[in-house]
């Protein structure tokens, strides 16, 4: 995709309190629908819908790559609509089968941990879970439904690390922006750092008291805020900002952090919460690393590798980590392009050392 082409989200964003009931007038306008989902998934979905759902039902594998997309292409071969019922990396699945297809996608998330359901950005993995690469379905989805009753059934954990996921989108597009021209800010630019900032504010004052309402089960104004803020919001930054508001430091160590096979169990958006503090170290902003400590510590978030379940530091078993990380195809290059593996692997350190 071309940098600067802006791509916000889907066609419609339905938000709210039991908006669920009406999916099968959203879907009456399709002649074919199949649906990808996973095990997990479509037992809360099934739980919670209160139609019968009488479409043929296909299971991705859990990779989020292109080889299990185009085998579910294969299966349904024929498709007007397909519907993602699931987290990030269906609703990734389901993006790359419909474009085969030539069918509109419908997603339905099952929980609150990303902006995946939002964007028509394509986390793709290989079938061993190793990043892929970062890829762009042609056109976003045509409806994305977002019951915020329903998303009360999301595990606290996966919430938690959505939260972190999408601070990450204010210190990345930072990073990038303060060594930015002011003539090279576009109107754009400056709206998807705008939107980044709101959601980093709405964040730190509701994010918490939204954990404790998920807890309990309680459908407040905070967890609605909190919900849109990480599946709409943060997938607008990058959809106005171009470039410089998708993705820059913390998300290319991420994929980095793939090849240790350790971190596989570990939730995307929690080793998103070590590598901003890993970014924010590079960029030599310890200051911010302490002003985060507390929001961190309040919910359990990663601030050490033992966190994500590695315990070696040695620098060549993190080669294979770095050498993906500043990758000039990947982001961490925004933020510096002098940037070596080296200089990623100090940061490591540093943040090891707090």
């Amino acid at each position: 995709m071309l940098a600067n082409e802006v791509r916000p989200g889907p066609n419609r964003y339905i938000t709210g309190d039991g908006v669920l009931s009406d999916l099968p007038e959203y879907l009456s306008e399709f002649q074919e629908v199949a649906v990808i989902t996973g095990e997990q998934s479509f037992d809360v979905f099934s739980a919670y819908y209160p139609h019968s759902f009488d479409y043929p039902i296909y299971r991705y594998d859990g990779s989020s790559s292109y080889e299990n997309a185009q085998a579910l292409a294969e299966a349904i071969q024929q498709a007007d609509a397909v519907v993602a019922i699931g987290g990030g990396k269906v609703a990734d699945t389901a993006k790359i089968t419909a474009q085969t297809l030539g069918a509109e996608l419908i997603v339905i998330p099952t929980l609150v941990s990303n902006c995946a359901p939002f964007t028509p950005v394509i986390v793709a993995y290989y079938p061993d879970h190793t990043i892929c690469k970062i890829d762009y379905a042609k056109k976003g989805a045509y409806m994305t439904i977002v019951d915020t009753r329903f998303l009360l059934a999301t595990p606290v954990d996966y919430f938690i690390a959505g939260i972190a996921d999408t601070l990450a989108k204010y210190y990345e597009m930072e990073a990038i922006v303060r060594n930015m021209a002011e003539d090279d800010k576009t109107a754009l630019v400056r709206l998807g750092f705008q939107s980044a900032l709101l959601i980093k504010n709405l964040l730190i004052a509701d994010a918490i008291q939204a954990v404790k309402d998920l807890e309990v089960g309680q459908l407040t104004p905070a967890f609605a805020r909190i919900t849109d803020a990480i599946i709409a919001l943060a997938g607008e930054v990058g959809g106005f900002a171009v470039e410089f508001g998708r993705t820059s430091g913390a998300h290319a160590l991420h994929d980095g952090l793939s090849y240790l096979s350790e971190t596989h169990t570990v939730l995307h958006g929690n080793k998103v919460a070590y590598c901003i503090w890993v970014q924010l170290a590079y960029t030599n902003d310890f200051d911010v690393i302490e002003e985060l400590r507390p929001f961190y510590e309040a919910l359990h978030l990663p601030m050490k590798l033992k966190d994500l379940h590695v315990t070696r530091l040695d620098r060549d078993y993190f080669a294979s980590v770095l050498t993906y990380a500043v990758k000039e195809e990947e982001t961490f290059i925004l933020i510096d392009p002098a940037i070596t593996p080296e200089k990623v692997y100090q940061a490591i350190e540093a943040v090891e050392a707090l």
